[in-house]
């Protein structure tokens, strides 16, 4: 089988592992059907993750409507606006597949865990943290459907202007970030950048699409961002973007600026920040960590082994700077890491030689769907 036709077919599988994890009712995608499967062996990072993040399910919109199949893209999208009906103030990052609002996190100490990894989890705690991107992440996904001639209602247009309410009004707000972080909140750089993406998807839909809105307040907050964005969330001396205001870490989720519009992949201060990300998180089999979990940002004990996603974020960078041939070098290890079946878990444990973490993982699946994309041409190119 040609490189290629495996790459479709693993595509293709993984996009059916995303309707697989879809209720065929409500249209929630869970992130994974599995709780607290460890991301170390013996350590305590285990969650539960048999609920709807609306991050997931705006990725899976984009990645769906890039391979066209606008029709499930549309019952997630629904859900989407079903679930996040009501006062914009009441915006939460995540959901029951029901649109279930209470997620009450509690342990089951009778139970010893898998592989002795205690506490097992029922519910998320996660479900009442701000995170800043979550907004700019619904409105790139609903900006990829209207550019692909899906018109907007007035219901679905008025929720999304409802939405950039929420954000002006938590304008100051700090956040626990894109990997919800259990320590203090901070002014996370991809959450601030999401912002950013957020004001200006709803910008373009006033000029590129006809319809209504403050634009003008729109233009002044995406701008107040840009600028807050290059001068506290970039480091010139690094000559890198941060994880947060408050620090000088790198974040895997840096890789994500280029997709905000915020900058282009090639631009040298983007180039920066992923030569200061090979060095400090791409762990001794080359893969690549979220963040340095010894660093305490996440106010959790222990460690993690390498997140698939991040590795892949990692293939389409390569991709869009001109290092193509790194970029099918990493995908290829990496759809190896696949059982079988074509599944990927959360994470690869490259000591032991296993996966890791909740499992099937829908965040894997997109990732390793969008690589491919990148890799073989069909994404569209980012920046501004």
């Amino acid at each position: 089988m040609q490189v290629h036709d495996r790459y479709d077919e693993m595509s293709l599988r993984s996009l059916m592992v995303l309707r697989a994890l879809t209720d065929h009712e409500t249209g929630g995608l869970v992130a994974a059907p599995t709780t607290s499967l460890p991301e170390e062996f013996g350590g305590q990072r285990n969650w539960d993750y048999r609920y709807t993040w609306l991050r997931d399910a705006s990725l899976t919109i984009n990645t769906l409507v890039t391979h066209d199949f606008t029709e499930g893209a549309l019952h997630w999208r629904d859900w989407l606006l079903r679930a996040v009906a009501g006062d914009p103030d009441d915006l939460q990052i995540m959901y029951g597949i029901a649109g279930e609002r209470v997620l009450t996190e509690f342990e089951l100490d009778h139970l010893a865990g898998y592989a002795d990894s205690k506490p097992v989890r029922i519910g998320n705690g996660a479900y009442g943290q701000y995170q800043a991107d979550v907004v700019g992440e619904v409105m790139l996904a609903l900006a990829k459907l209207r550019d692909a001639g899906h018109d907007e209602d007035d219901y679905s247009w008025a929720l999304q202007q409802n939405m950039l309410t929420f954000l002006e009004r938590n304008m100051e707000r700090k956040g626990h970030g894109i990997w919800e972080m259990r320590g203090e909140s901070d002014y996370f750089t991809h959450g601030r950048a999401m912002m950013f993406a957020a004001f200006d998807q709803g910008i373009k839909a006033i000029e590129k699409h006809g319809l209504s809105g403050p634009i003008e307040s729109w233009r002044k907050l995406r701008e107040q961002l840009r600028e807050e964005i290059f001068q506290q969330g970039y480091n010139v001396e690094l000559n890198s973007f941060t994880q947060a205001y408050s620090n000088t870490e790198v974040d895997a989720s840096l890789l994500q600026l280029p997709n905000t519009g915020l900058i282009d992949p090639q631009d040298p201060r983007m180039l920066g920040t992923v030569k200061r990300i090979e060095k400090e998180l791409l762990d001794d089999a080359g893969l690549l960590l979220r963040y340095r979990t010894q660093a305490g940002k996440d106010g959790l004990p222990g460690g993690e082994y390498s997140f698939l996603m991040c590795s892949f974020w990692l293939v389409e960078q390569y991709a869009r700077s001109d290092r193509l041939a790194e970029a099918k070098k990493l995908l290829d290890r990496l759809s190896h890491f696949a059982t079988d079946l074509g599944l990927f878990a959360e994470e690869y444990d490259s000591a032991g030689g296993r996966l890791a973490g909740n499992f099937p993982q829908a965040f894997s699946h997109l990732g390793f769907v969008r690589a491919v994309d990148a890799v073989e041409g069909v994404l569209p190119e980012t920046g501004r």
